[in-house]
């Protein structure tokens, strides 16, 4: 089973500079939200920032050893201002659970 400890390393092993936080939501080992937090995000879009973390996982997402990932990558000053980022696709809408609104059609 994947731990949270695991999902902080790999991170780390690609944003070398960042303080990393996983939690496993679940407590099953494949739903985890993960805050990344580093320096090196300055100027760095939102999802350029995550792009690198999701290419170091699309292999344990395929295989199904990891089912989904909620990156959090901000840098340190967006980090003090952001309060609790938790947020939880499959949750019941309470606590630090959110909602997840998923499109039916593409446009």
């Amino acid at each position: 089973m994947v731990t949270a400890e695991w999902v902080e390393a790999e991170v780390t092993a690609v944003v070398s500079d960042a303080l990393v936080e996983a939690i496993d939501l679940n407590g099953t080992g494949d739903h985890f939200h993960v805050r990344v937090i580093a320096a090196s995000f300055d100027g760095v879009r939102p999802l350029q920032r995550q792009k690198p973390i999701l290419d170091h996982f699309k292999p344990h997402i395929a295989s199904g050893a990891v089912h989904a990932l909620d990156l959090k990558c901000m840098t340190p000053q967006q980090a003090d201002n952001a309060g609790d980022t938790t947020f939880h696709p499959h949750g019941d809408g309470s606590g630090f659970f959110g909602i997840h609104i998923r499109r039916t059609d593409k446009e």
